[in-house]
Formats: C-alpha cells, structure tokens, sequence
C-alpha cells in the first residue's frame, strides 16, 4: 500500500495556516484535480480523492489537533481496533472464529490494541546545497518537525509524581474478549476495551504538556552528511530520525530531498563538470596559455594555434565525485572564439590587410576561376 502523503503538502500549506487558507487550497487543487476536467488523466480521480481527505481532517479542528499531534494514525478510523469480515462482522465474530472453533483453533482476535508497539511515522524535508557541496559533501544543518516522547513526563503520559493504573478491565491488553453462541459452538471475539479505549491503561492525572499522551511535535535542527556527488532532487533516508514510535515501536525514517543551487560558471552532466571558454581571435589563432577555472581552483591549459569555435577539450579527475564509488568525473572546456566589437579605424585597417594577404577577402580560401 502506498504511504499517504502529509496532509499540508497535499494542499500545498504550512503547518500554521489558517482555516480561510485550507478552504481556499481545497478549492483550488480540488478544481484542478477533479476527474471531470481531467477525464483522460487516470490519475486525477487519486489526486482529487487525497485532496479531498486531506481537507476533511484540516477543515476539522479535532482531526486537525489529532493530526498535528500523531500525523496519519491520529485520524485513522481504524487505529486501535478492527471490524469483522462482512456480515459475520455484524454478528460479533469472524471467519477467523469459526474456522479456528471448527478445527481446533480456538477462536480468533479482531481488534488490534492501542497500547501495541507502533513504528513512526517517515518524516520529509528538504535541503539547499551549493554546486561545490554537492561535488565535495558537506555537513549540514536542517530543521525539521517531528514528534519525540514528552520531556515533562518522559513519554509515561502522567503528571509529575503519578502513575497510569493499569486496566482492571482487559488487564493491561487493550482488548476484551466476549463469547457468542451460534449454530457452528461457542465463538470468540475481541474488542477495544471500553473502559480505558484500548490502551491498556488509564492516566487519572494526565501530564499538561502532552495531555496524557506521551508525545509531542517539536522543531528540532539536525546535521546531515551531504555524500560528495549528491545530485539535484535526490533524497536521503536516515533511518530512525523519523517521528518516534508509540508503546515502544521503532521510530520512522527521515527523507531528505536535496535541491543543488545552479553554478555562475559550471553546469552538471552527470559527473562530468562542463564549462565555456571565452578567447579571444587572437588567441585562437595564434595559440596561447589560458587559465581555466575548476572546483579546484584555475589551472593552465595551452590553447593550440587555430582553434575553432566549439573544440572541446578534457581536464581528466576535475569532475563530480562519484557517488557510489571512488574517483571523479572529468570537466569538459568548450572554447569560445569572441569576434571583437567597436575596432578603430586603425584596428579595421590592418585586419583588412591581414585578410587580403589569405586571399579571397579574408576568407583564407581561393576562389575557383569559372570556366
């Protein structure tokens, strides 16, 4: 199954906008997305469906205040519990029950416990990075906002100097169990606890920080190591710097999508590193020793006498670093001849006498007498 998208990042919002802003993004996506504009896009109909729940939890300032708190699984109408299959779902048990009374299993459990370990939710940011630290690597500082156990109550959900009872109901489980006779025998099924909602536990004086819930989102700075050869709209996964998990459960993932700024002198083709050269018709005709500028610094290349526009020429290990290896990419130097503007009377004169003395007007090609 697909992981759903965040909620804001599907209406294109901050955490902190206003209900005003949500209803006016709804509008617009859910007229851009919606199938009847877009009948030949068999995507349209998903987009416009996502658009669609996420405003139904924004617009809402419970689900809202849930989702702010615990991300998907705050509005999940399943969390913590589960229905039947079809009809028997209806009458208390499941095909889970029947078969395990029929052959010996001894009945089955449909609700899951709030208090089960659960792993966090994945956590996305995005960083900015310059040419140079996209070749080299660099470390990082990124903010992001995740949800991390409650410091004043250290993640128990109580207030200082109280514990949570456990449930006399389930026993701590989160569910209860109850029997139906049918016409197959005794079946057996399991519920959410009624009495403490499934967690197991009731918390008589709630910690005021998270209200009883043992976590909260918060803002935090983290430093990542940028790998050299990093490119443009590549994610990073750091495993486990995601949103805590609840009741124990690992934490989630961290996805850090890296956006490379473009370079005043450089472009990127693969781990190539790809440059023009500007040179004058001078140098270009008489050969000459150019400095080129590289990520590590100017270096000197002699320019062969008659160069043309366009000649490429290759500084070996002055490229990219590879990303999943060692060694790096080369640059590629393009020369540019500049045809020069604004000559003096003077200047015109001896390039007029240097054309003649190539024949044909300059041109350095002979033109064939006509027969």
């Amino acid at each position: 199954m697909a992981e759903k998208r965040d909620y804001y990042e599907v209406l294109g919002l901050d955490r902190g906008c206003t209900d005003a802003e949500i209803k006016k993004a709804f509008r617009h996506h859910a007229k851009k997305h919606h199938p009847d504009v877009n009948k030949d896009d068999t995507e349209a109909e998903v987009r416009f469906k996502e658009v669609n729940e996420a405003y139904e939890v924004l617009s809402d300032d419970e689900k809202r205040a849930r989702y702010d708190q615990y991300g998907h699984a705050g509005v999940d109408p399943n969390f913590g519990g589960g229905g039947g299959f079809g009809g028997f779902g209806d009458m208390g048990f499941d095909l889970g029950d029947i078969f395990g009374t029929i052959f010996g299993g001894g009945g089955s459990t449909n609700a899951r416990s709030k208090n089960a370990p659960r792993r966090g939710e994945r956590v996305r940011a995005e960083l900015t990075i310059t040419f140079e630290e996209a070749a080299f690597g660099a470390d990082k500082e990124v903010q992001i906002s995740r949800i991390e156990p409650c410091d004043d109550c250290e993640g128990t959900g109580c207030a200082d100097g109280t514990t949570a009872e456990i449930c006399d109901e389930c026993h701590g489980s989160g569910v209860v169990t109850k029997q139906t006779r049918t016409v197959f025998g005794v079946m057996q099924s399991s519920t959410e606890c009624p009495k403490c909602d499934g967690r197991g536990k009731i918390i008589h004086q709630p910690c005021s920080t998270c209200r009883g819930l043992g976590l909260v989102r918060k803002k935090k700075k983290i430093t990542v190591n940028i790998p050299a050869g990093i490119d443009s709209n590549q994610t990073l996964n750091l495993r486990g710097q995601g949103s805590a998990g609840a009741n124990g459960g690992p934490a989630g993932d961290l996805y850090i999508t890296v956006f490379v700024e473009p370079h005043p002198l450089f472009k990127r083709e693969g781990n190539a590193v790809l440059y023009e050269l500007p040179i004058s018709i001078v140098q270009a005709s008489l050969g000459a020793q150019v400095e080129v500028p590289t990520l590590d610094g100017d270096v000197k290349y002699t320019i062969p006498d008659g160069t043309q526009t366009g000649t490429v020429f290759r500084l070996r290990g002055k490229g990219i670093t590879n990303l999943h290896g060692s060694g790096r990419g080369d640059q590629y130097v393009t020369v540019h001849v500049e045809i020069p503007k604004n000559l003096t009377k003077e200047q015109k004169d001896l390039l007029s006498q240097f054309g003649e003395t190539l024949g044909a007007g300059g041109k350095g090609v002979k033109k064939k007498k006509k027969r």
